[in-house]
């Protein structure tokens, strides 16, 4: 997809990797861009500079999202490009609490649910539309310190790929931005995907994903490594478990952090 007149929609958009799509989207030519994020006065902030249109909306609102949608129909009659970006995270394993799993299932795979179902109705009567969902490679690997990140991005994935499937004869097309280590406060704060000396910018990140959409490739991996990353897995899955095993010994090391705690 040619993002020029392109009406696009970015959820998360008031920093990070959502502010960084929206500036290139607007510097694309994008017809129209829409950031969303949770709170008024970011939003607001955010899209005075960037120059696009600011909606506040909680993602994990069925009805928020519904409405949000509804909003920019109405207002420029159509979606060509939903980007489902806002994320968190949470540090620990199987003792984090009950409610801060649901948070971020709730936020990276039934936010997409509620996107998609607002959407892709729309977009089929239109001719076709673009899903673009930043998961990231937790998704497709692991991310050591964080048990409830990398199972809510898996199943991000997932959702992404049953999507990709389903809908590619209606003229849907589906990609999953899949970065590495990426240079935002959420990668500081809780170590996501660790690697020394693999952080990429958002910037960076927003010209991989132009590309991709360009391409129409339904994996997009601005760090190109995560493919061969990848291969190891396929190949020899016990051979990765045992390697990333001794990989997250040597991050828990490290950070201080512990697999019990």
């Amino acid at each position: 997809m040619d993002l020029a007149d392109r009406v696009c929609v970015v959820t998360g958009g008031a920093g990070g990797i959502g502010a960084a799509l929206a500036r290139r989207f607007v510097a694309e030519g994008a017809g129209a861009v829409v950031i969303t994020d949770l709170v008024e006065d970011r939003t607001a902030r955010a899209a005075a500079e960037i120059g696009c249109i600011g909606i506040p909306c909680d993602v994990t609102d069925e009805e928020a999202v519904a409405r949000l949608v509804r909003h920019v129909l109405s207002d420029l009659g159509r979606i060509d490009l939903f980007a489902s970006n806002a994320g968190a995270s949470v540090d620990g394993g199987v003792e984090v609490r009950d409610g801060d799993w649901q948070r971020l299932w709730n936020l990276h795979v039934m936010a997409h649910v509620y996107a998609a179902r607002a959407v892709l109705r729309p977009m089929i009567a239109a001719g076709g539309g673009y899903l673009l969902q930043t998961v990231s490679a937790a998704g497709l690997l692991a991310s050591l310190t964080s048990l409830p990140y990398t199972v809510t991005k898996t199943a991000s994935l997932a959702l992404a790929e049953w999507l990709a499937i389903t809908y590619r004869q209606a003229n849907i097309r589906v990609s999953a931005v899949c970065p590495l280590v990426v240079d935002t406060p959420l990668a500081a704060r809780f170590h996501l995907d660790g690697g020394a000396g693999l952080a990429m910018s958002p910037d960076e990140v927003a010209e991989a994903v132009v590309e991709g959409v360009r391409d129409e490739r339904f994996l997009i991996l601005p760090h190109p490594e995560v493919a061969d990353f990848m291969d190891r897995k396929a190949s020899d899955r016990d051979r990765w478990l045992a390697g990333m095993s001794r990989l997250f010994e040597h991050v828990t090391s490290e950070t201080g952090a512990d697999a019990s705690s």
